[in-house]
């Protein structure tokens, strides 16, 4: 179908009765030019509450789930009778009260049980989307657009992995284009729920937190989208986060490249998993502010002509940096090391950064504070024997440190530039802890003390001129 627009809304752009209603506005103006598929995230924290109730289910706390469960029907019929005249409200308070219903049942199913089995909780949190999605399409109809409410599960197919799972394009392909074409062909706007899906034999799964952006990359692939429009609460992709740079400019325009590597390393405009599926459609990306819809945004599109330098900072503060050294040069560290990372890969932690000496075969690599617990486990189970006999030395962790990170096509081959980046933090008397950069040079990662972050970003920010060189791109633009 040509010129099809997928608009995606994260949970501040539906927060409340008013954002939905701009976001509807949003969506009835530009279906009157094209067809547009909306995906819809949850209301602003309500996926948290969701969680929340899951997880004081789990423990037993029967009077906090069921003072959870008041407050996400308060707050979605709430929304309802601010957004429908009464004459239109009862079918929707119905299916309301049909999902908190679902959500119910599940959650004192963990409360009886105990535990929180990954697969209930997956099909119980996607309910924070699906009751966003309802009152969008209610909303929309309400005021003369056609539309209609999809839940995710139905279109896109995913493997078995709950609470992370990855896209199975063929089948995805297969399933949205029968169930959403025939509505956009009719003149149907299709509202689809964010974050969720399914596998091929219908066992409800989610595409891991943020994962509503990958949803809409997801169907903007296989329904061959001319764009993909991403609304958030901010302005567009930044030169750095405006909290710790006041003068942080809007970057007009970034390469795939760009984006994923600053969405991977903290920026939080995007879910880092959002482009992989656009890029071999080269199908273009904006990120916009439902809040301030005049302004252009930031394109995202496979390459742009950019002047050598850096084009932006972004920061990691919840990371941690794991140290293993060999006791003595007997030991392979490059074959430790080969195993720390295969096992990691197993526990399906991430790495953010690597860096090794090559003298006394040690190395070290950072991860998510979230991820390490999983992430030791791993390690002390794949190095029992060399941590028992003491071939290695005990594992470290350091858990005060931060990441930051200077993203750039301009880097690649630019002389000069990694050595003024480093003078810059030391001249704010920081100390570099470790340094890890890629093949491609479009990124240098460092590691600082966490407490000093916040102030190597700004350092690194004024070194590269980074807000200057946006501004006079954007005014040559």
């Amino acid at each position: 179908m040509k010129d099809l627009v997928v608009m995606k809304f994260g949970g501040t752009s539906v927060g409340s009765a008013e954002r939905i209603r701009v976001a509807c506005r949003i969506l009835s103006e530009e279906s009157r030019r094209r067809p547009v598929v909306a995906v819809i995230s949850a209301m602003a924290k309500v996926t948290d509450l969701l969680l929340e109730t899951l997880r004081r289910a789990e423990i037993g706390e029967e009077d906090g789930v069921r003072a959870n469960l008041r407050r996400l029907e308060e707050r979605h019929l709430s929304a309802c009778r601010e957004l429908l005249p009464e004459r239109e409200r009862a079918a929707v308070e119905e299916a309301i009260g049909q999902i908190l219903n679902e959500f119910q049942r599940i959650a004192m199913g963990i409360l009886m049980l105990g535990e929180r089995p990954p697969r209930s909780v997956d099909e119980a949190v996607s309910v924070g989307e699906r009751l966003a999605v309802l009152l969008v399409s209610a909303y929309l109809n309400a005021h003369g657009v056609r539309a209609e409410a999809v839940n995710g599960a139905e279109v896109i197919v995913t493997d078995a992995v709950f609470g992370n799972a990855t896209p199975l394009m063929q089948p995805t392909r297969a399933r949205a284009q029968a169930r959403l074409r025939p509505l956009l062909e009719a003149g149907v706007l299709p509202v689809v729920t964010g974050f969720n899906g399914a596998t091929v034999d219908g066992k409800p799964t989610t595409l891991g937190r943020g994962g509503s952006d990958f949803s809409a990359s997801i169907l903007a692939a296989v329904l061959d989208a001319a764009e993909l429009w991403i609304w958030t609460d901010v302005d567009g992709i930044m030169t750095a986060d405006p909290r710790i740079v006041p003068d942080a400019a809007v970057l007009d325009e970034v390469t795939y490249n760009e984006a994923a590597e600053l969405a991977y390393n903290g920026a939080k405009v995007l879910h880092p998993r959002t482009l992989a599926p656009l890029i071999e459609r080269r199908i273009p990306v904006w990120s916009k502010n439902s809040f301030a819809p005049e302004k252009p945004g930031t394109r995202i599109v496979p390459s742009i002509q950019v002047s050598n330098g850096a084009r932006a900072v972004t920061s990691l503060p919840h990371v941690a940096l794991i140290s293993i050294e060999p006791a003595s040069g007997v030991i392979s560290g490059a074959q430790i090391m080969g195993r720390a990372l295969e096992a990691l890969g197993r526990a399906n932690v991430e790495v953010l950064a690597l860096s090794s000496s090559s003298y006394r075969q040690s190395f070290c690599f950072l991860v998510r504070e979230s991820e390490l617990g999983a992430a030791m486990e791993a390690l002390e189970d794949a190095l029992l024997l060399e941590l028992e006999h003491g071939y290695i030395k005990p594992i470290e962790v350091d858990e005060e440190v931060g990441l930051l990170a200077v993203v750039g096509e301009g880097m690649r081959g630019t002389p000069g530039l990694a050595g003024r980046i480093f003078t810059a933090i030391s001249r704010e008397r920081i100390n570099i802890i470790a340094i890890s950069q890629g093949s491609s040079e479009l990124t240098i990662a460092i590691v600082v003390r966490r407490n000093e972050l916040e102030k190597a970003v700004r350092a690194v920010h004024a070194e590269c001129r980074m807000a200057e060189q946006a501004h006079a791109r954007s005014s040559a633009v």
